[in-house]
């Protein structure tokens, strides 16, 4: 049994969103992390009993919140991802980011791998049964270096970013299998970046790109706010006592870009037009596969704390294997079948 404090707690981050503008953005880390720990207070002043349930596996209380398939469509034909880097990015770190998103189809590494988090996802299905595709492939890229929209952009500029891939002809129109994801290079400001969306998914709207299409953005934090969106990898300062996880790939802001980008595509998989999978009765604000489970990442996880993770030998942390012999820390996501937060890293 979880208090009437804890359901508040729970609810908060949900509120807090509602207030803001569609898309709907993954949450931000720290004001999770907060919460979360503030839900573990609650629960040990409950009892043992009370602070088992509000961790292990089972953060992200199915008693408080029930998924539900709303009759949408899910990305059940092979996903082909196209990729649009806007502004200046190095070279090393956009091969971390495909390397990730190449990985989720890949079967060549060892468990825990890339695949098989990915295999959680293809467990949701529509209503003819056809459930989100395991084929994830990189069809194509831009690279927007010159910053056509300017260094600030609007959730809605994001779109105008979209359609000028589009009308350049760098990326095709691809109904029925493209994502698109915008991704932005450390000095690009978006509208709510690091107050409240780490990152976001919805789909374009006809009138700004011409189609409706799936997307996703994510921006690299490492300069603007690594405490809040590159969590666990940057620390917030009133979290004292909590030391910071070093990245598996050598980098603050785009390892913490993984965990995000891999939030937001297993939501934008399960939840491409904002009809399909989601909790709560409001398509603009809901609570989706990726949320239920933010800040988990292990066995154990919740309350601030990731859960059991591993270290290689350099001691950096990480939690899946993938291609090139890449490792990469990445969030767990609600499993519909065992109906909790789940990782192929699980000690249970």
């Amino acid at each position: 049994m979880i208090s009437k404090l804890s359901f508040l707690l729970l609810l908060l981050p949900t509120l807090l969103l509602a207030a803001s503008p569609f898309p709907r953005g993954s949450k931000i880390k720290a004001a999770t992390a907060d919460f979360q720990a503030a839900r573990m207070r609650s629960a040990q002043g409950a009892g043992s009993g009370a602070l088992l349930s509000s961790s292990k596996r089972y953060e992200g209380s199915s008693d408080l919140v029930h998924l539900r398939y709303h009759m949408g469509p899910v990305l059940s034909s092979p996903i082909n991802l196209y990729l649009i880097w806007y502004g200046p990015w190095p070279a090393a770190h956009r091969a971390t980011l495909r390397d990730f998103l190449l990985s989720l189809s890949d079967p060549s590494p060892p468990p825990p791998s890339a695949a098989q988090w990915w295999s959680t996802v293809a467990l949701y299905s529509d209503q003819t049964g056809a459930n989100v595709s395991r084929r994830v492939s990189v069809a194509a890229e831009a690279h927007l270096r010159g910053l056509p929209r300017g260094a600030s952009l609007t959730r809605l500029g994001v779109q105008l970013v979209i359609a000028d891939a589009l009308a350049s002809g760098s990326l095709p129109v691809d109904h029925g299998r493209g994502a698109y994801l915008v991704l932005t290079s450390p000095g690009v400001a978006v509208q709510d970046f690091c107050r409240a969306a780490c990152g976001f998914h919805y789909f374009t709207f006809p009138s700004l790109v011409g189609h409706t299409l799936p997307y996703a953005w994510v921006g690299h934090s490492g300069v603007q706010c690594p405490d809040v969106c590159a969590y666990p990898f940057a620390v917030p300062t009133y979290m004292t006592g909590v030391g910071a996880m070093r990245p598996p790939n050598g980098d603050v802001g785009v390892d913490g870009m993984v965990s995000v980008l891999a939030h937001e595509l297993a939501e934008l998989s399960t939840n491409p037009l904002v009809n399909a999978w989601y909790a709560g009765e409001d398509p603009t604000a809901p609570t989706e596969i990726a949320d239920l489970c933010e800040g988990v990442y292990g066995t154990g996880g919740g309350g601030g704390y990731t859960g059991q993770v591993s270290k290689d030998e350099l001691g950096r942390s990480y939690n899946l294997n993938g291609r090139n012999g890449r490792k990469f820390l990445v969030q767990w996501v609600w499993s519909p079948i065992v109906k909790a937060c789940r990782g192929p890293n699980a000690m249970d």
